[in-house]
């Protein structure tokens, strides 16, 4: 299993994390061109939200895997992340949430922490669910292509690996 690092996402990475694709039906997880983020000045595009909100994940040796982003709310942080395509589907997901958590509980120890997953993703929601996250609620809210069901998970802790 991978050991993970969380470090400050710095703008090459962000170029870099823009250009990933995936496939259907995770393509909807795509961002838009980093030109267009940096124009728009959003997401990680906008080096003020990408230095209080993102990070970058980096394996044992230094590469990177992935991000997240820790989107303040009242009295919640929402985390949102993205594993690199190439490496999706093949068992690293608890230890990359795990590291993932384990950056937002230093970080915001008195905060609830919650993430959002479509319902059909059920490969995220089993990881999740590994690592101490809960359903708590269901609902429909926009996506890039259209509308979908989201859950939304509660940290409640006592993760099983």
């Amino acid at each position: 299993m991978s050991n993970y690092s969380v470090n400050p996402m710095k703008e090459a990475e962000g170029k870099i994390i823009s250009e990933w694709t995936y496939t259907p039906p995770y393509d909807l997880y795509q961002f838009l061109p980093w030109s267009q983020m940096q124009a728009l000045e959003i997401e990680f595009g906008d080096p003020v939200i990408r230095r209080q909100q993102y990070v970058s994940i980096h394996d044992e040796h230094g590469e990177l895997c992935g991000f997240a982003q820790y989107f303040p709310m009242e009295g919640v942080i929402r985390i949102g992340l993205g594993m690199r395509p190439d490496l999706t589907g093949q068992g690293r997901g608890v230890p990359f949430v795990s590291a993932i958590l384990k950056e937002a509980l230093h970080r915001y120890p008195a905060m609830e922490i919650d993430l959002e997953v479509l319902t059909w993703n059920e490969r995220a929601i089993t990881v999740y669910q590994r690592c101490g996250f809960r359903i708590t609620d269901t609902y429909e809210r926009r996506t890039p292509t259209g509308t979908g069901m989201f859950h939304c998970m509660v940290y409640e802790g006592e993760p099983h690996s």
